[in-house]
């Protein structure tokens, strides 16, 4: 149904293709706000689609929404399975739930942020390029692997929506050459990866975290006052040629 530059889709019996065609002849049409009702499961949500659009997911998306987006905004009123945010380029998503494994796999810009929890090897070979800089927000806690590989980039943990779960898993920022991490919090030197170190905050890494936890707190309606209250640490590599001796000589 379609009123002036908006249209409701109702996902409920329609397989990812179908759907998907159906989101791409909207755009085409000129609709700029697009409501999917009765999501579950399917795949590739937002594929590369651009600046001006707004898509609002009410159920659950599966593998590989917002894969190389580029620009538009998905609004998710669920969970999100896995590799949400692959290759994305611009945009931003918003989750209201949790968030699976490999968030943000390869992202190169653009913002995504999730209420709750994510799994594991989210960020995984995230970069940046000149102004291009992916950062992903996660209200609640992270698993194994968090930041592998990441080469740019910015990736904060708040852990307050997390219940008894540790903020993080182990291995994190295992072959990390790049990017920063930001933990509300604390965590063991057994849980990083080699690769990674604790770093003192500098006055621009507070600038970074009061930016984007800012737009946390207004996406979820949490209180920045009460996150602060909490000292946040940063974790960066201490080289950028992790396994340089190991191929190298």
């Amino acid at each position: 149904m379609s009123k002036k530059n908006s249209v409701t889709i109702e996902a409920d019996n329609l397989n990812f293709r179908e759907l998907n065609s159906r989101i791409r002849d909207s755009v085409q049409a000129g609709c700029s706000r697009i409501t999917l009702n009765s999501v579950c499961g399917q795949r590739y949500i937002g594929l590369g689609l651009g600046t001006g659009l707004k898509i609002t997911v009410n159920g659950v998306p599966g593998n590989d929404s917002a894969m190389f987006m580029g620009g538009a905004s998905l609004i998710i009123n669920g969970n999100a399975q896995d590799c949400l945010g692959n290759t994305m380029d611009s945009g931003t998503v918003v989750v209201y739930g949790h968030s699976g494994d490999i968030l943000g796999h390869g992202m190169r810009g653009g913002q995504i942020y999730v209420r709750d929890s994510v799994g594991t090897r989210v960020g995984i070979h995230m970069k940046s390029y000149k102004q291009k800089k992916p950062v992903i927000v996660i209200g609640g806690s992270a698993g194994d692997f968090f930041g592998e590989y990441m080469a740019g980039g910015i990736l904060i943990v708040l852990g307050i929506n997390r219940g008894k779960q540790d903020i993080l898993g182990r291995f994190v920022g295992t072959g990390m050459h790049g990017g920063t991490i930001y933990i509300r919090g604390q965590v063991s030197n057994f849980q990083l990866g080699k690769e990674v170190k604790v770093f003192d905050l500098d006055d621009k890494d507070h600038q970074i975290i009061e930016k984007y936890a800012a737009k946390f707190c207004v996406h979820f309606s949490v209180d920045k006052a009460a996150i602060f209250k909490q000292k946040f640490i940063k974790l960066q590599p201490y080289t950028h040629r992790p396994y340089g001796r190991l191929y190298a000589y």
